[in-house]
C-alpha cells in the first residue's frame, strides 16, 4: 500500500481528507479553532486541485442550510465548525439528520460560552449528541484524518444515511503539528467510492418531496426509521473500517484500547487525553501496576454491548468527562458507560470526573493520581462518589462551602 508520509496540524490533515473525497460542494464560515481547514481548503480549490463549489456562506446557520440543500440535491457535501458556531447550526443540524443527508462535518471542538472561551472542551458536540448524527472522536492527527474518509463512507451507506461529526480537540490536535500517513487519491477515492445520491430533487423522472410536514400520524415513525439508521451505523462500522485497515494498514475498533485486556484498573476518555494517559500506563505497567484505557471512537452509535464486554472483570473504573451534563450531576460519556454496564450485568465501581473545561491542561502527574485513587477504592472498598466530581477545580475551603474531597492530586496520591 502506497503512502506517504507529512507532518501536518490536525486542521491541516482534515483539508486534505476532504479534498480526496472529491465533494461536490462544501459550505462553511470560519471559527476558531476550525478556521484552518476551510483555509488549506480553499487553497486547493483555488490551486484548482479539486473541483469543489466552495460557498464561503454568511454565518453557520447559512453553511449548514447550503450543506442540506446540496446534499438533497445529489452531492456529496463537507463542512467543519466549531463551538458557537455548531451552536448556531444546531436547528439546520437536526434537520440533516431528520432528512437522512448523508454529510460529514469536522467538529473542532471548543468550549461554548459563557463565558467567552476558545479552548477545548467537548461541550459543543455534546449539545447535539441526540441530533440523529454519528459521531466520531479522533485522538490525534492521523485519527482525523482517517475517521473522515471512513464517516463519509458510513454516512453514504445506503442503509445508514445519516450524517456524520468526526471530532477532534481545538488546539490539542487541530494546531499541533505531528507526523501523518497519507493515502494516494486513487487509493482514497477506490476506497469511498463515487457519490451515490439516494432521493435527488434535480431528478424530475423520479419526483420526491423532503422536508414535508409530518403531524401526528407519520412523525413517530421518520423517527424510528431515523433510530434504526442509527442502528445500521453500529452494524457497519466494523466492516467499514475493517475494509480501511486492508487499504491503509491501520486498524480502528468502535473504541480503542491500550494495555486493556488483563487491567484490574481502567481509565476512559474521549479524545486526546488518552494519548497522554499512554505514556502513565506504561509507567505504571513497569512499576507492577495493571493498568489500561478504553478510548470510544463513537460516541453515537454508542456501542454498549461491546463496550461492556470489554469491561468485565475489571476493579475499578475513571470515567473522564471533558464536558458537563449539567444537572444529571455526571458527565455524559459517565452517564453512557454507566447505563451500558447497568444495562449489560457488569458490576464494577466508576468513578467520574468532569475535567479540563476551557482547555485547562491536565497532566501526566494528575492521570497518575486518579490511578492511585483507583487502586484506593478496590483496596478499601469505598465506593466512588455518587456524582461526578471536578477535577483539580478551585472550590474553596470547607468552611466556606467548598469542597477539596476526590480533586487535587496530592490528596489522590496519598
Amino acid at each position: 500500500m502506497q503512502q506517504e508520509t507529512r507532518t501536518l496540524t490536525g486542521n491541516e490533515a482534515v483539508a486534505l481528507a476532504t479534498k480526496q473525497l472529491r465533494p461536490h460542494v462544501v459550505a462553511a464560515y470560519p471559527i476558531t479553532p476550525q478556521t484552518g481547514i476551510i483555509e488549506t481548503f480553499s487553497e486547493y480549490v483555488s490551486n484548482g486541485e479539486v473541483d469543489t463549489e466552495l460557498v464561503l456562506a454568511e454565518s453557520e446557520h447559512s453553511a449548514m442550510s447550503i450543506c442540506v440543500g446540496a446534499a438533497a440535491a445529489g452531492s456529496r457535501v463537507a463542512t467543519a465548525t466549531s463551538s458557537q458556531g455548531l451552536a448556531l447550526m444546531a436547528e439546520i443540524v437536526y434537520i440533516a439528520a431528520g432528512m437522512r443527508l448523508p454529510m460529514v462535518m469536522a467538529v473542532t471542538n471548543r468550549a461554548l460560552s459563557g463565558p467567552l472561551n476558545i479552548h477545548c472542551d467537548h461541550s459543543d458536540s455534546m449539545m447535539v449528541r441526540d441530533s440523529g448524527w454519528i459521531q466520531i472522536f479522533c485522538r490525534d492527527a492521523q485519527e482525523a484524518y482517517d475517521s473522515i474518509l471512513i464517516a463519509t463512507r458510513l454516512s453514504e451507506k445506503q442503509s445508514v444515511r445519516l450524517p456524520a461529526m468526526v471530532c477532534y480537540d481545538g488546539f490539542f490536535v487541530s494546531h499541533n503539528l505531528t507526523p501523518v500517513q497519507i493515502l494516494t487519491d486513487e487509493s482514497v477515492f477506490s476506497f469511498v467510492g463515487p457519490f451515490k445520491a439516494g432521493v435527488d430533487l434535480l431528478d424530475t423522472l423520479h419526483p420526491a418531496t423532503m422536508g414535508a410536514l409530518a403531524l401526528q400520524n407519520y412523525y413517530l415513525e421518520f423517527k424510528r426509521a431515523q433510530a434504526e439508521a442509527m442502528r445500521q451505523a453500529l452494524d457497519w462500522a466494523p466492516q467499514i473500517q475493517e475494509e480501511f485497515r486492508l487499504v491503509s494498514g491501520r486498524s480502528y475498533g468502535m473504541f480503542q484500547q491500550y494495555r486493556l485486556e488483563d487491567a484490574q484498573l481502567v481509565l476512559i476518555a474521549l479524545g486526546s487525553v488518552s494519548r497522554t494517559a499512554e505514556v502513565v500506563v506504561d509507567r505504571l505497567r513497569s512499576a507492577g501496576w495493571k493498568v489500561g484505557i478504553l478510548a470510544p471512537r463513537f460516541y453515537r452509535p454508542f456501542p454498549r454491548a461491546e463496550l461492556s464486554s470489554a469491561l468485565v472483570g475489571k476493579r475499578a473504573i475513571a470515567v473522564l468527562d471533558r464536558a458537563d451534563s449539567c444537572g444529571a450531576f455526571t458527565g455524559p460519556l459517565g452517564l453512557e458507560v454507566k447505563s451500558a454496564l447497568f444495562d449489560h450485568g457488569v458490576t464494577v465501581p466508576v468513578w467520574n470526573m468532569i475535567y479540563g473545561l476551557g482547555g485547562r491542561n491536565i497532566t501526566e502527574q494528575d492521570i497518575e493520581g486518579i490511578f492511585f485513587q483507583l487502586l484506593k477504592i478496590v483496596q478499601t472498598g469505598t465506593a466512588p462518589p455518587e456524582d461526578a466530581d471536578y477535577f483539580g477545580v478551585r472550590e474553596g475551603p470547607a468552611e466556606a462551602g467548598g469542597s477539596q474531597k476526590w480533586v487535587e492530586v496530592s490528596t489522590l496520591r496519598n
